[in-house]
């Protein structure tokens, strides 16, 4: 599974990405992160964006790109990663593809959190203000004028990234501005979805579902012979039914034939004695004539 999280500062992409990384164990990839460990690790890419890094200048996107490449590599990232703080721009995204398309890699989603930027700054405000009520330090960079600063970058060099992505079909939106689990399941859903997870619930019922498919095919299969026997036994017993029904009427065809060549035999007799003696009486009386 391989994702990219998009929304504006305070969207709370962050959070959800703790989750998935809990959830299905995959990678978080931070940029930032990725930067320091690759200069750590004297890679390099990391030799390389150690002496920007240094000037205080901005790493160029090929060296980004190029630790991507370097960390998506290594075992952990296999499962699958979610990347954060990249791409912020489209030439990034355009690289990005590029990327993933030499490793034969496709991203499954990017999902945007969307959010009401208005909503956003009145939630800072009050979290400032709570945290000022306790006595508590407020960050330097949590604060309603850093964010209006921050949503404005958003909108100029990461917002264009929706319409990118969208036109690719690979974006689905969220909204942001429901609770922290309500978000989490609208994601999960998402996953479940586009096919990146298993939903849970058929997980669960496979080897159930498979082992009642398995008892019902050998009832079924039980029940089909049973019923075969027992139509080729109806059948054998309908076979001799007929065999005696045919052997019968044939039986009662050939009586009446009898019953009336008996008769005629028994009517022709009495009419022939009966022939023989008139002849007999009337032959001595025209001999004697004679």
């Amino acid at each position: 599974m391989r994702l990219i999280l998009l929304g504006p500062p305070g969207s709370g992409k962050g959070t959800q990405a703790q989750r998935l990384v809990q959830r299905h164990g995959i990678v978080q990839l931070s940029t930032g992160e990725m930067l320091r460990a690759a200069v750590a690790a004297e890679s390099p890419v990391g030799l390389k964006a150690k002496d920007i890094m240094a000037s205080g200048s901005l790493v160029p996107d090929e060296i980004v790109v190029g630790i991507i490449s370097d960390r998506i590599d290594q075992p952990d990232a296999r499962k699958g990663f979610i990347l954060d703080g990249f791409p912020r721009t489209v030439p990034q995204a355009e690289a990005l593809d590029e990327l993933l398309k030499r490793k034969h890699l496709k991203l499954d989603a990017v999902i945007e959190l969307r959010v009401n930027e208005s909503a956003l700054l009145q939630r800072v405000e009050t979290r400032v203000a709570e945290m000022r009520a306790r006595g508590e330090e407020v960050r330097v960079d949590d604060t309603a004028e850093v964010l209006i600063k921050r949503l404005a970058a958003y909108r100029s060099q990461t917002e264009p990234l929706i319409h990118y992505y969208s036109e690719r079909r690979k974006l689905l939106t969220v909204d942001g501005m429901m609770t922290i689990e309500e978000v989490t399941r609208a994601i999960n859903r998402i996953l479940v979805a586009i096919g990146a997870v298993e939903s849970k619930s058929s997980s669960k019922a496979g080897p159930a579902k498979r082992s009642a498919k398995h008892a019902a095919g050998g009832r079924t299969k039980t029940a089909v012979r049973g019923a075969a026997s027992a139509a080729a036994k109806s059948a054998a017993k309908g076979r001799s039914a007929a065999k005696k029904a045919a052997k019968t009427a044939r039986k009662d065809a050939k009586r009446p034939a009898r019953e009336l060549k008996k008769a005629a035999k028994s009517a022709v007799k009495p009419a022939a004695k009966s022939a023989v003696r008139k002849v007999a009486k009337k032959s001595p009386k025209k001999r004697a004539r004679a």
